[in-house]
């Protein structure tokens, strides 16, 4: 942070121009953004109230641009609601507690937990905007200091199914097989359920330069969106019906010999499977079954087959599916028998949705991983990182739940005292009503988060931490690449890192010797050491090359190596060097319409807020934009209904109702309803939503589930 006096020779000393400038990097989405904010006092202000500027910094990701939440992000920051000190509740009300009052509280609540109830009957839910340190020791944390099984976090319902489909296709999850500048020399690009031009608009100029080079763009998704309107050809593809449509692609590509025999030799695995599985789909039904004409399917495959790079983007739309690993699977399938994957112009990506869901889910954050994403389940892994730890591997848990199972184990009483960090649970899980039932059934929930969230609210102890202006730390983005994030600010009142809340906690129970440390980067050494050898390895970068390079590529295993920007140029991460091929059935989504619930429900996100709103809703810049959700419906669809633009709607689905705006628009299928997901209480679309999991990464459905629609009026006369 730099401090700036700006004088005038017949100015006073107290009208002179005091100016903060601050750089950081965007909290929100996986791009990563870097920026500056300046902070002036005006002497002609009677109020003495700050100004705000804010702008890009030139960086390799974003280029220098900030998309309209970066340039808000500071407000949520500078909140007077930020939390500033402990509070515990007390006869029904949260109360101002000093931090040793609130360490205690904890500390003893695990104790009396753990030995009534057992090792596991404490969980502790993360979050994937967490710096990569906090997600570290976080999972440190949880089968050292209280030697539980019980970890998960959000990031679960943003990156499971890719990470999942990446590892087995590939042999490493890493959301961009490519860097961001591989896009500009694509020949076709596929964008499936994914609409960067409205949640990573600061990569559009990477799509705009390949159009403007000859790329042939492809979006996928049940609504018109700003990325179906920039792409050439829009698949407005029945929700839920994506591993079908990439079927039916396949088909087309097989047929038309647009596949690339010698790559598939030399390079995968698995193609008399994938031949026979495609040969014995029917094209025609498959369209039928996807709401998409084989003719806008056979252009579509034309294009990627034909091209002499092609690159296949997947985002929530096609992964928040109980099918979301196979779909992932299919879509990679295509990439593959095409022969694009380790060349310029060609490749998968995920395109990841939270600040750091990479870096989140790389480091021991998850059920059933240790850091540099080893298995939990894997002897020479938890010997490696028992070592470095300086326990013994059988004292380290085994396998844990996922995050929605996590819930399931509070409702049954299993976990009894939850420890929630940097996650808002009650408005991000699916079936929201069973999980707030089951957090109210907890014997104990401590909350750490900059407000109180509707989860907060709940809680019997809430901790203040700190935000992203205060928080040094690492985060890796949606292409693979580490960047530091310099701390910038002062912590907001009493509030404290996430990994400093969680070293004075195991210093308590009996573990401090193993969580002593004085800052963000000496938890990064530790964490280089315990990724070294791993998938995701970090042992190769540093702070200081971080600060020198402005980001360096994973895996890096070496000081002096640059870090990997393209994967697969040689070989792929299996250990006999070849991609696997997988043949995937056409799935429907176990919640069907009938005459009780006829349309169907698909979820998402709006430009102007992030996640569940807790920090852009904050923001005044942000808020101000959208007030509150909305459903939006199909014109012939509201007629149908009897409801206006602007009228307030019930919908119900079999597990719970909320009331929100009507919107109309022509650009949405007629048998879908769109709902945000970024409001709670009332407005929360999740108390809708099917908690049914793919059975592979235990992604929850949250694309696709039977409703009814009502105007509330009507509702409530009847």
């Amino acid at each position: 942070m730099k401090m700036v006096n700006e004088t005038s020779g017949q100015m006073s000393e107290a009208a002179q121009t005091s100016t903060f400038v601050m750089q950081s990097q965007c909290p929100f989405c996986s791009v990563q953004c870097k920026m500056e904010i300046e902070q002036s006092q005006q002497p002609e202000d009677p109020y003495k109230r700050p100004r705000y500027t804010v702008s890009g910094l030139p960086n390799a990701a974003s280029e220098g641009r900030l998309c309209v939440k970066g340039m808000h992000a500071y407000q949520h920051a500078l909140s007077s609601e930020r939390l500033a000190y402990p509070m515990a509740r007390r006869d029904g009300v949260l109360e101002r507690i000093s931090w040793e009052e609130a360490y205690e509280l904890i500390a003893g609540q695990i104790r009396k937990s753990q030995e009534k109830w057992g090792i596991d009957s404490v969980g502790l839910y993360g979050g994937g905007s967490l710096t990569n340190e906090s997600a570290y020791l976080l999972g440190k944390f949880t089968r050292v200091a209280l030697r539980s099984r019980y970890i998960d976090y959000n990031g679960r319902f943003c990156m499971s199914a890719a990470a999942s489909a990446g590892n087995k296709a590939f042999g490493i999850d890493r959301g961009l097989t490519n860097s961001l500048k591989d896009i500009e020399a694509a020949g076709c690009i596929m964008l499936a359920g994914t609409n960067i031009a409205e949640c990573q608009p600061t990569l559009m100029p990477y799509f705009t330069r390949a159009k403007e080079n000859g790329a042939y763009i492809i979006a996928i998704d049940p609504r018109q969106t700003g990325t179906t309107e920039f792409a050439d050809l829009h698949l407005k593809v029945k929700p839920g019906m994506d591993a079908a449509l990439a079927n039916a692609m396949l088909r087309v590509i097989f047929d038309e010999g647009l596949t690339d025999p010698g790559f598939i030799a030399d390079r995968t695995n698995g193609i008399e499977e994938l031949k026979a599985h495609v040969s014995a789909i029917d094209l025609e039904e498959t369209a039928a079954l996807c709401g998409v004409p084989v003719a806008d399917i056979r252009k579509a495959a034309a294009a990627f087959g034909r091209a002499s790079g092609a690159m296949v983007f997947t985002a929530r739309g096609v992964e928040q599916q109980t099918d979301g690993y196979m779909a992932v699977r299919n879509f990679i399938n295509l990439a593959l028998v095409t022969g694009n994957a380790g060349k310029p112009g060609a490749g998968y990506g995920a395109v990841t949705g939270q600040g750091n869901g990479q870096g989140g889910r790389e480091h021991g954050q998850k059920a059933d991983q240790l850091p540099g994403y080893r298995s939990i389940e894997d002897p020479e892994h938890r010997a490696y990182i028992a070592g470095v730890w300086g326990v013994e591997p059988e004292s380290l848990p085994g396998k844990g739940v996922s995050a929605y199972e996590m819930m399931e184990k509070v409702h049954e009483g299993e976990i009894r005292t939850l420890l929630v960090m940097g996650s808002n649970p009650i408005v991000s899980n699916p079936n929201a009503d069973f999980v707030e039932e089951g957090l109210k059934k907890l014997d104990y929930l401590i909350v750490a988060d900059m407000f109180l969230s509707e989860t907060a609210r709940l809680a019997d102890l809430v901790l203040p931490v700190t935000s992203y202006l205060e928080n040094e730390g690492t985060l890796t983005n949606l292409e693979g690449r580490v960047l530091l994030r310099e701390a910038s600010r002062a912590p907001h009142g009493e509030a404290r890192h996430d990994w400093r809340i969680l070293s004075d906690l195991a210093e308590l129970l009996g573990t401090g010797s193993k969580f002593s440390y004085s800052s963000a980067e000496d938890i990064f050494e530790e964490l280089r050491v315990a990724s070294r050898g791993g998938i995701a390895d970090y042992y190769g970068i540093t702070y200081e090359r971080l600060r020198r390079e402005e980001g360096v590529y994973w895996p890096c295993p070496s000081t002096d190596q640059p870090g990997a920007a393209r994967l697969f140029e040689d070989r792929f991460a299996h250990p006999d060097g070849r991609a696997v091929l997988m043949p995937v059935p056409n799935h429907l989504p176990p919640e069907q319409t009938d005459s009780s619930y006829p349309l169907y429900l698909t979820t998402g996100r709006s430009m102007t807020h992030y996640l569940t709103g807790v920090q852009t809703r904050r923001s005044a810049g942000l808020a101000a934009r959208d007030v509150e959700s909305y459903a939006e419906l199909h014109p012939k669809t509201a007629r149908k209904l009897g409801v206006q633009p602007g009228e307030l709607l019930r919908l119900t689905s079999r597990r719970g109702e909320i009331v929100v705006r009507c919107r109309t628009t022509a650009s949405i299928r007629e048998d879908t309803v769109f709902v945000p997901m970024h409001w709670g209480d009332g407005q929360c679309v999740n108390k809708l939503t099917n908690p049914a999991l793919d059975p592979t990464c235990k992604m929850p459905g949250f694309k696709v589930c039977a409703i009814r629609v009502e105007p509330l009026l009507k509702a409530r006369q009847a």
